[in-house]
């Protein structure tokens, strides 16, 4: 009878585990593990996307240098600077500021981000201006219907797709720059942002 219970007990225990996906977001969330899109799904969207962690091991603390943040975002600008600014593009043909910060993401650091910069505003956490690190995103409202995004790379620089001079890198405390700044968030931790960039250099 005890043996009985007992498996049928370890029976609801599999059969809820099985049935629980929105705990399991939850968890990634948590450990920020993106939910990243198969080479079918990439292909559909015309991106790249790269290689999808292996194991829940590969998250695990290590001693990588904050360093190789700032390097990996040096390498995405030279691989987008000049490419164009266009409103919805996606693409080197054109792009637009939160498309651009999605590519960088995937390429540089194995992490997806949302589409627009409304969804990306939310990402992580806020950070000050002058706790700014190389990561963090950075966003503004300039006159006009939308915002603006970029990525932090340090040195008071910040990579981004310029509607009027396409992907480049811009200071901070350029006048323009300055005077519509808004906030910076951090999508995760510098830590685990270091280790994604061995991850992805690994694909």
């Amino acid at each position: 009878m005890l043996r009985r219970t007992a498996m049928g007990l370890a029976l609801v225990m599999v059969m809820s585990g099985c049935s629980a996906p929105v705990k399991q977001q939850q968890v990634n969330a948590q450990y920020s593990l993106p939910l990243v899109k198969s080479p079918t799904v990439a292909a559909s969207e015309n991106r790249s996307v790269a290689p999808v962690p292996r194991t829940i091991r590969d998250f695990r603390l290590q001693n990588v240098s904050p360093a190789v943040i700032r390097k990996a975002l040096l390498d995405e600008h030279e691989r987008w600077v000049g490419t164009p600014y266009v409103l919805g593009g996606t693409t080197r043909n054109g792009i637009d500021c939160s498309a651009l910060m999605q590519h960088v993401f995937v390429e540089a650091f194995a992490l997806e981000l949302p589409r627009t910069t409304e969804e990306q505003v939310l990402e992580g956490s806020r950070v000050a201006e002058s706790s700014l690190k190389a990561g963090d995103l950075v966003f503004f409202r300039p006159p006009g219907p939308y915002n603006h995004v970029g990525v932090y790379v340090g040195d008071g620089y910040f990579l981004h797709a310029s509607s009027s001079q396409g992907v480049k890198l811009s200071r901070l405390d350029n006048v323009y720059w300055k005077r519509y700044y808004w906030q910076a968030r951090r999508p995760v931790e510098r830590t685990q942002l270091a280790q994604r960039v061995m991850l992805a250099s690994e694909g």
